[in-house]
This record gives C-alpha cells, structure tokens and sequence, in this order.
C-alpha cells in the first residue's frame, strides 16, 4: 500500500477516547443481570436457561466474583450444525458465558458503535438486512437517476470470514479505545477462547463475536470511504457491494481491495462470490434480488420456506417469513401462507 500507516491511522487519531473504568461496569451485578434478561428473552423454555434461573441470584454472584477475582475462564463451546441455507458450523457457549457476552458487548457496543460508518448494517440497533437492502435500492436509484440510465454493481464477499479473523489484530484494535487492563484481560479470555486455526476465528453464534467483526471491518469500512471514496458503499457482515455509473472504477477498485484485506487483516476476497453486474439485471444482496423499481425474494430463500412447510416446521417461523415477504414482491407466497386450509393443516 502507498501508505504502510494506514491501519494505524484509522484505530488510532479517527478513533480517539479511552476506557478505564469499563470493568467494573461491565461486571457490575446490575449490568450482568440486564446483561440475563437481554439473553434469555425467547428462550425460557430450554433446559439449560431453566436450570440457570432455579439458581438466579447465586449464578449471577458466582460470575460476578469470577470476573471480579480473574478466575473467570471461558467453557468449551457445544459444537453443532444448522442449514440456513448454507451449513454452517456453530459453537454454542456456556448459559453463564453467553451471559458474561452480553454484558460485554452491553457496555463495548455504546463505546464502539459511534465509530462505525452509516451503511455498515450487521447486528447494530436499527440497521439490518432490510436497511440494507433498502440503501441499495436508493443508491441504484440516485446513481442510475431513477433508473433512466446505466449503472454498475460491485458485489464481494470474504472467504471464511469469521475462521479468518486474527487474533493479535482484533486485539490491536480493540485495545486503542480500551486502557484498562481488566477489561483487556476479560476481553482476550473470550478472544482466546475458541480457535479455528492458530491464533486465528472467532466462533460463530456469540453476541461478542458479533460486535468484535464489526470492529474488526470498520477499519476496511474507513479505508473504502476515505482512502478509495467510495461514495455509495454498503456492508452487511462480510458481504458488500459498490455501486458506480462508471464499470472502470469498480474494475480499479478491486486490486486495492483485495490488497488492503490480505495486507492489513489478513482476510480474502472469496474468488467465486466477486462480480460487477449491471443493475438492470439485478442484484443479488442480502436475501433478496433488487430489480428496477421493485425487489423479489432470493430463489433459494422461497425453496427453504416451501421445504419447512413440506417438512411441517413452518408453523413455529410463519410469521417471520410473512415479515420477510413483507419487504418485497411476494403476494403470492403470502396468499398460500395464508390459505386457510394451510392454516388450519399446521395447527
């Protein structure tokens, strides 16, 4: 890169501000049992969450003094797969981890969230898949004037994003908001906690793991907006798209791109999920296919609904796929969701 100091440019002076009381609201017994309630909202009929509320006050008090004496370790994660749609391999923490996250990422999101640029849209308060989808369509809209004329779409996605995520950099980054060393032992106890290869993965399924991407990403995020001036740039996680009138510009992009991912984070660009497409043939982001003037559900997204229903699972997620549905062209499907004789079989 023409300017080796990059990263630390963006991680230090455009960040700024430090923490040295963290700790102690973090493991604070009223932030960790606001830290319970966020977590087990939807979950009090499971085993595990039962059994830790039996005990409430004194599981609450044995983290507290864990985190409070340093003999707090994170437990192995419970390995296991889900199709949604892809596999994907997850690792489940611990009830008294999970809540130990939660009040982490409680008092970590409000310090690093004022960071992060407008049109970065994974797991932040009031953003989403649909924002995102929905600030695509207005940069389509604003760079094609409404769609009179030609625009290009640069989409991108990091190959094994999460596995690849290293640990030394995360923590180099964290840490330039962070003083109190504390909060920097708590910090690399769950960092350290899981590995997929050497030094290297965060595990999917945490709420830390969550933030601590977007920490990592929003250093790219500052890159892509300030060094290359990407004007209309979104991303969601790993996933990102460039929209552009001009096709060179996007083409020009991509060797910088992959350079700064490869140099300063050690990530790379996944070979068979990169491609610049025109916006009249639709762009693939997010679940949905944004087409001119309106958006159509992914294909794949539809066969996984209609296999639960054929599957007779789609009784618990109906209203969550009506809710999908809701964002896009899909009377259709939601007239057969609501067909009363359907209605009445999944009962």
């Amino acid at each position: 890169m023409e300017n080796n100091r990059e990263l630390d440019n963006f991680i230090g002076s455009k960040w700024g501000g430090h923490h040295s009381d963290l700790f102690y609201h973090i493991i604070s017994t009223s932030n960790l049992l606001s830290a319970w309630r966020e977590f087990r909202r939807g979950k009090n009929k499971k085993t595990d969450i039962q059994k830790f509320e039996f005990n409430l006050e004194k599981n609450i008090l044995d983290i507290h003094f864990s985190l409070r004496r340093k003999t707090y370790i994170n437990e192995p994660y419970v390995p296991f797969y889900v199709c949604d749609p892809k596999i994907r391999h997850i690792h489940k923490a611990q009830v008294r981890d999970r809540v130990v996250h939660q009040a982490v990422f409680r008092q970590l999101y409000k310090i690093y969230d004022p960071s992060f640029i407008y049109d970065s849209y994974a797991c932040r308060f009031n953003k989403g898949t649909h924002a995102g989808v929905e600030r695509l369509e207005s940069f389509l809209r604003k760079e094609t004037k409404n769609y009179k004329n030609n625009a290009w779409v640069l989409k991108c996605d990091i190959s094994k994003f999460f596995d690849s995520i290293d640990h030394e950099i995360l923590k180099k980054i964290l840490f330039e908001k962070i003083e109190c060393l504390e909060t920097k032992w708590l910090l690399e106890n769950i960092i350290k906690s899981f590995e997929k290869l050497e030094g290297k993965g965060l595990p999917l399924g945490n709420v830390t793991s969550q933030l601590f991407a977007n920490v990592y990403m929003n250093v790219f995020d500052q890159f892509m907006k300030h060094v290359l001036k990407v004007k209309y740039y979104a991303r969601y996680c790993d996933d990102f798209v460039c929209v552009s009138k001009d096709k060179y510009f996007l083409e020009l992009l991509l060797p910088k791109i992959s350079e700064f991912l490869e140099e300063k984070l050690k990530l790379k660009l996944h070979p068979k999920k990169v491609e610049i497409r025109k916006v009249s043939q639709g762009v693939d982001f997010l679940g949905y296919v944004v087409l001119t003037h309106y958006k159509v559900l992914r294909t794949s997204t539809k066969k996984r609904i209609l296999r639960k229903v054929k599957q007779n699972l789609f009784k618990e997620s109906k209203f969550s796929y009506l809710g999908i549905l809701s964002h896009c062209r899909g009377y259709k499907l939601s007239k057969f969701f609501n067909d009363k004789n359907l209605i009445k079989a999944l009962k």
